[in-house]
Parts: C-alpha cells; structure tokens; sequence
C-alpha cells in the first residue's frame, strides 16, 4: 500500500505508542487524524489533526469517524491503538472492572471497525491494525483481563481479515512487548486484595515494572505499525527484540519450556 497521502485514523493519540505512531504517519505524508477523549486537553502533535471520541461510548464513536470522513471523503488505515491494562489476582478482578477494561480493549476496537467498514467497503480498499501484545499469545502472572483482552482481539482479527478481503480490505495485528509507555509505568491495579496473593503479586509487579524501565521507548513500535499499515500484507507483526523473540519461543518450543522460562522472568519459583 503506497503511503501517498493515505488517510489514517489513529485511536488513542494522546501519549504513549498512539502519539508515537501518529508522529511516524504524519512524517510519511500522510493526513493523518489522532482521537483524543478531550481536545481541549490533549496536546497538538505536529502535522496531525485531533478529532474528540471516545472509543467506550458507540455515538461518540461514529460522530468522531463521520467527522473524518466529512472531511477527507475517505479513510485508507485505521490503526487501534487506544487501550488500557490492570494489574491483580484474577480471584481480585471484579467483573465490573473486568468489564472496564473489556470495554476499551475489544469493545472500543470493535466500535471503531464497525465504523469504518462501511466506508472502506465503499472505496474497496483498507488497512486495519490493530494492536495487540505479546500477551495476546503468551500469559503473563497477574494480567489476567489483560491478557484475556489481547487474546480476544488476536481471536477478532483473524476471523475479520476472512470476511473483509473480499472488499479490498486486510486486517492485521502488531504485538509488541513491554514498551516504556505511562500505560505501563502507572499500571492500575485491582481494588480487591487478598493477603495470600501479597507475596507472589509484589515480586511480580516489581519485576513487570523493571521490565518497562529497561523496555524500548515506543518509537520501534511505532515503525512496526506504519510498516503494517502500508507495507505488504501480513496477520502478524513483531517488533525487533524481545517481542520477536518470544513469538519465536511460542511456536517452536514446548509448552513446559515455555511456562518455566516465563515464571523465571517474573521471578515465581
């Protein structure tokens, strides 16, 4: 796909991975629109128009696209990348939090397809990207919901590239790993405790926070995205490092290798 002033949507603009990639877009050329929740918050990103959505809420959602749309008269590459994490016990995960989550990492993704579709059906032609994690094929102690979330958009991407091909459309999926984002740094954590977790949860999150001192910022990934978007074709994409590594892992070791290796990184016994 030429990046010949393509029309990109970007979720989740205001920091993190979504500013990132946004500024790798506009720096090809492209016209670019990043969503914020609060325009008037958000701060400007060079070359880069804001549109105020909200992926949680469906209205929010198709007045920020039909804005878009209104003014570029089309959309060539929506990129999700607006998403949320939780750090707990699954036995401490409340299913409204569950639910929070859920609501931004699949929901939110699913809105903004939906969304998008029928105008990308129109134009016969589109990219989707949707950004998922290496804790979408890999768990991770402790980021249950998490985890479960990326799954479920890896599940989600697979099926939906089946159906839209048909009208131009390819979906593809970015899985990077721990990036050195506030997303990651100020992870939330479940309001529920419960004293026997304690132990292993501390020595966990301590190791997960050390990992995204020592994680790459998210300029990477964001080459990985723009290369998703407009490059050839294909499901999946891992950036260098660490996130390709352990794709490789997933494939061709065994499952117990696997799990060992995991649980030596969070430091569990």
């Amino acid at each position: 796909m030429s990046n010949s002033r393509k029309v990109v949507v970007i979720t989740g603009v205001s920091s993190g991975i979504g500013r990132a990639v946004a500024m790798k877009f506009a720096e090809q050329g492209c016209q670019v629109f990043g969503t914020v929740r609060d325009t008037a918050k958000a701060q400007a990103i060079p070359g880069v128009a804001l549109v105020e959505m909200d992926v949680r809420d469906e209205a929010s959602v198709q007045q920020g696209i039909q804005a878009v749309i209104a003014q570029a008269k089309r959309i060539d590459v929506l990129v999700n990348s607006a998403g949320v994490t939780l750090l707990g016990a699954t036995e401490e995960t409340s299913i409204a939090e569950a639910q929070t989550l859920f609501d931004t990492n699949l929901f939110g993704l699913l809105r903004t397809i939906q969304a998008v579709l029928p105008c990308m059906r129109k134009q016969h032609a589109g990219r989707i990207v949707n950004i998922s994690s290496v804790l979408g094929f890999l768990p991770a102690p402790y980021m249950a919901l998490y985890s479960a979330s990326k799954h479920a958009v890896e599940g989600l991407s697979e099926t939906l590239d089946h159906e839209v091909r048909q009208f131009g459309i390819r979906v593809a999926l970015v899985e990077p790993s721990f990036t050195k984002t506030n997303l990651d740094l100020n992870a939330p954590q479940t309001a529920l405790k419960i004293a026997e977790y304690g132990r292993d949860f501390g020595v966990v999150s301590q190791a997960i926070l050390t990992l995204v001192q020592k994680a790459p910022d998210p300029d990477g990934v964001a080459s990985t995205i723009v290369d998703a978007a407009l490059g050839r074709w294909k499901m999946r994409h891992t950036p260098k490092g660490e996130a390709s590594l352990l794709a490789k892992l997933r494939r061709f070791m065994p499952a117990g290798p696997v799990g060992k290796s995991l649980r030596k990184t969070f430091g569990l016994a």
